[in-house]
């Protein structure tokens, strides 16, 4: 391991994962966590996660970025006492106005509520975010799936109570204390690392990354792919068993005062017949 990224959820936590990517950096985000180290994580949320576990985890990932590393950037550098620490940090008026306005993309996406409840890794997700979210001040509902914060009051106490610890704990040799405004020369610098030929990337402004990761993120590719084969086995199965029920006797008679109470209600809205 090599970075941990400390710094809060809207703090330039997307932007940070593409730099370490183009920075040759082997990246887990939030996506990767719960995709492919969900029951992994539920280890360390229980307290049960041993540093060999830890350290199992992670085998062959250079940095960790986004919720939930921030809340458990401890456990993450007792593990890997090596890694360098970042804390990104933002105005905190900017800060709540960006973190509210990405719940509310979050819950007027269909494209998240399909992947949540017609993908396998999806309905996963619903418990994992739940663990994940309770601690940073968002509740998740079902079966909307939809992502609702405790209060301002709460989130701004969490936002500031976690910068300050993490400024007081962490080593101040392996810290850097950051903004994503600051580009490529400081965070390379720290890194040990070249200044890439690349611009410095900025993702998901204006909340924008379900959009992106829907075009870009393997993870997101395979749970559509698990969705839309799950919503086509459900509507065969669906479409199977009101087949056999209709070949009832008691089916026929459901069907049949189905069709004359459907062909009533059209005459009616069309003025055909008086109610």
């Amino acid at each position: 391991m090599k970075v941990i990224l400390a710094g809060a959820a809207k703090t330039g936590t997307k932007t940070m994962a593409a730099a370490f990517t183009v920075l040759g950096f082997n990246t887990y985000d939030y996506l990767e966590n719960y995709f492919y180290l969900h029951k992994e994580w539920l280890k360390i949320f229980d307290g049960s996660a041993t540093n060999e576990d830890i350290r199992r985890m992670f085998d062959g990932v250079d940095a960790l970025t986004d919720t939930p590393v921030p809340d458990n950037w401890e456990i993450l550098h007792n593990a890997f006492p090596e890694a360098k620490i970042i804390l990104t940090l933002r105005d905190e008026d900017a800060w709540y106005k960006s973190f509210i306005n990405q719940l509310e993309m979050i819950n007027k996406s269909y494209v998240t509520w399909f992947l949540t409840v017609c993908s396998p890794q999806g309905v996963r997700r619903r418990h994992f975010a739940k663990q994940a979210g309770q601690n940073v001040g968002i509740v998740a509902s079902w079966p909307r799936c939809s992502v609702q914060p405790h209060s301002e009051e709460f989130l701004r106490k969490h936002y500031r109570k976690h910068n300050e610890s993490v400024l007081k704990k962490a080593p101040k040799d392996k810290l850097l204390v950051y903004k994503v405004s600051e580009g490529w020369e400081p965070l390379c610098d720290f890194l040990g690392v070249e200044i890439p030929d690349k611009p410095f990337p900025h993702k998901n402004k204006g909340g924008t990354f379900i959009d992106e990761l829907v075009k870009t993120s393997p993870v997101v590719h395979q749970m559509l792919f698990q969705g839309a084969m799950s919503a086509t086995l459900m509507t065969l199965c669906v479409g199977y068993a009101g087949y056999r029920l209709y070949k009832t006797s008691s089916g026929q008679r459901w069907g049949t005062w189905i069709l004359q109470t459907a062909q009533k209600a059209v005459q009616r809205v069309c003025g055909l017949q008086k109610s």
